[in-house]
């Protein structure tokens, strides 16, 4: 049985992995941490797989970094984890943009990937 702190862990690694890729603008290291055929709602009209999630991140702009917080984890089930946070991303040459966001994490093999990926405003 997990705890919330194991939980809270799990999100942390795959997250700054996620995060990491994105401060970057590596498009496809930050699909590569989501499932084959993960839903994924950014802030433009929701995808299904890696390639969107791939063309999501390349449509970004250069210099865009994510500073997130996780508020909340929960366990549906076994191998599944699911984390709600707030996440800021700050920009070169804009104001930052907060928003919430929602992940679904799913454990396939020995690694953790993002199943689910929901992103709200809420301005």
């Amino acid at each position: 049985m997990t705890t919330p702190v194991d939980d809270k862990a799990i999100l942390s690694g795959v997250l700054d992995r996620w995060k990491s890729g994105v401060d970057a603008h590596q498009p496809a290291r930050v699909a590569a941490l989501f499932t084959e055929d993960a839903v994924f709602q950014g802030l433009h009209p929701y995808s299904v797989g890696r390639q969107g999630v791939a063309e999501y991140y390349e449509s970004q702009p250069l210099g865009m970094k994510a500073a997130y917080r996780i508020l909340e984890t929960r366990r549906p089930a076994d191998g599944l984890v699911l984390g709600y946070l707030d996440v800021e991303f700050s920009f070169t040459d804009r104001p930052t943009l907060a928003v919430k966001l929602a992940v679904l994490l799913t454990r396939a093999g020995d690694g953790w990937y993002i199943s689910h990926y929901q992103v709200s405003r809420l301005d």
